[in-house]
């Protein structure tokens, strides 16, 4: 196979690389740039724990293959946050304990981010649906619902004028 150079921004930079046209970006993101946050599990699209977002939509990135990138954003868990401060995301998830080996939360996360862009306070089934294709196999799913009604508030507040529901995770 031939390889082709890309161009694309990567969390924000602006980078280019070599791709043959059968390499996946979960593959180019670690090989390359040596991205670990999203990993291939399944190989299928099926878990989510490879979910990034490209041109701000989650994908498998263990089926997309690299070379769709050329020209696009790319967002990776990496690009979340800084080491000073997590992404209110990011921080949920640790503050309420929802992750136990850890192999599944960037998925979750760059999914929960997305969530949120579009409701700004799920509800619990409304979080199920919408990862329902994220697995983890360590069963943090209470957790993880939790984690995402806390960003969902936190984000609500820090944006003004929320005010907490009896209940609620931040009450």
């Amino acid at each position: 196979t031939q390889a082709r150079t890309i161009d694309f921004r990567l969390n924000g930079r602006r980078v280019s690389t070599e791709v043959s046209s059968e390499q996946t970006l979960v593959s180019m993101l670690e090989s390359r740039f040596k991205l670990r946050g999203a990993r291939e599990s399944c190989g299928q699209g099926l878990c989510g724990c490879c979910t990034v977002n490209v041109n701000s939509e989650p994908v498998s990135a263990c089926l997309y293959p690299a070379i769709f990138v050329d020209g696009a954003a790319v967002e990776t868990i990496e690009g979340l946050g800084s080491e000073e401060a997590l992404d209110p995301v990011q921080q949920a998830f640790v503050d309420t304990g929802a992750f136990q080996c850890g192999f599944c939360t960037p998925g979750f996360v760059m999914m929960t981010k997305r969530l949120l862009k579009q409701t700004s306070a799920p509800s619990d089934d409304e979080i199920r649906h919408y990862l329902v294709g994220n697995l983890c196999r360590c069963s943090a799913y209470p957790e993880i619902i939790e984690a995402v009604k806390l960003a969902a508030a936190r984000l609500a507040e820090k944006e003004g004028g929320f005010e907490p529901q009896a209940g609620s995770p931040v009450s």
